[in-house]
């Protein structure tokens, strides 16, 4: 069948998390749960597809699959071959933190901004009877 299934792809691309205070890259799925196969659509290979162990369906309408365009299937690739990692942060905004490093370790606030681009963390911390914003890596802070 290799004349006719050329690639089966599963989307990932790299993440930081961030958790228990610990950096760690990771390969997460951009589209959980699906496999993009490029193949001629027959009757024959969309059996095959259709009985592989794990498939349940086809995204479209009525009994044929819907083919993804050359230009979305570019983006994908393009989204997967990005070497910078993105961050993944276990934290919410509106969450209350405690700061373990740096010159406000020992303060507490509640988190105003997430920058997952850079890793960083806005914390609206309360000094002198007003609430100061403090931008933080995210490794400086854990939850309360």
């Amino acid at each position: 069948m290799a004349d006719k299934i050329f690639d089966v792809m599963v989307p990932k691309e790299k993440q930081i998390q961030i958790k228990n205070g610990k950096r760690k890259v990771i390969e997460a799925k951009i589209f959980q749960g699906y496999a993009l196969v490029e193949m001629k659509l027959t009757d024959e290979t969309w059996y095959i597809v259709r009985n592989t162990p794990g498939v349940t369906g086809f995204v479209g309408t009525g009994t044929e699959p819907t083919p993804v365009s050359d230009s979305e299937i570019s983006k994908i690739k393009k989204r997967m071959g990005v070497e910078d990692p993105k961050h993944h942060i276990d934290f919410e905004t509106g969450e209350v933190v405690s700061i373990t490093d740096g010159p406000f370790k020992g303060f507490d606030g509640a988190i105003s901004e997430i920058d997952t681009q850079k890793g960083k963390i806005k914390v609206m911390v309360s000094m002198f009877g007003r609430d100061t914003p403090v931008e933080l890596d995210a490794l400086q802070v854990r939850k309360v």
